[in-house]
Order: C-alpha cells, then structure tokens, then sequence
C-alpha cells in the first residue's frame, strides 16, 4: 500500500518559517519526481514546486521563488518543503504528489500518488 504522509505544518506569524516533511512509503521516491501543491479554501489546488527524479533539477510557482525550496533525500524517502519569510497568503493545506513519467507538471491528473495534506497558516 502507497503511503505519502505530510508533516510540518502549523500556524506561524508571518516572516516566519516551516518546513514540511514528506514520508512516502510503499513506493520507491528515487523513481518520482514529487511536488508540493496547496489549496485555500474556496480555492482550486495549485502548483508550488517540483524536484525531479534524482533531485538535480527544481522548479518553483513564481509567487514562492526565492522563498522556498524543494528537498528530496532518496535515501530516507522523503522530500522537505522549506518555507521562509512566510506570507498570509500561503495560508493553505499543502499536498505533496508522485509522478513517476514527468516533473513539474501542474495538472494535478497527471499525478500518482497524494498525501493527506498537512494545514499551514501564517498569521499577519
């Protein structure tokens, strides 16, 4: 049975950081690209950041560039998410996803695997 289990999350002020944690189990995470979505409420889910399969290559939706990155330790199978300088808007539930034949894709069809979610809310 596929597991991907998100932790990490939490209220902080903003300004702050957090850093989410992705424990897969079940599947081997060094053949995924994985990437980390969130959703609001009322809102759709959307894209945040992808890592490829080895972990060489990252890319980032353009309102968390330069604020967070995307880790993946193939060794622990697990991939991090670290969020600093925190906004209100990136209140949201955060997913990570597998997808073992492309990276960095946005369409959440295109995925394997989800996690749970795990709620991060960032205070003003």
């Amino acid at each position: 049975q596929v597991q991907l289990v998100e932790s990490g999350g939490g209220l902080v002020q903003a300004g702050g950081s957090l850093r989410l944690s992705c424990a897969a189990s079940g599947i081997t995470l060094s053949s995924y690209a994985m990437s980390w979505f969130r959703q609001a409420p009322g809102k759709e889910r959307e894209y945040v950041a992808a890592i490829s399969w080895g972990g060489t290559n990252t890319h980032y939706r353009d309102s968390v560039n330069g604020r967070f990155t995307i880790t993946k330790d193939n060794a622990k199978n697990t991939v991090y998410l670290q969020m600093n300088s925190l906004k209100p808007e990136d209140t949201a539930v955060y997913y990570c996803a597998a997808d073992m034949d492309s990276w960095g894709s946005e369409s959440v069809a295109l995925y394997d695997y989800w996690g749970q979610g795990t709620q991060v809310t960032v205070s003003s």
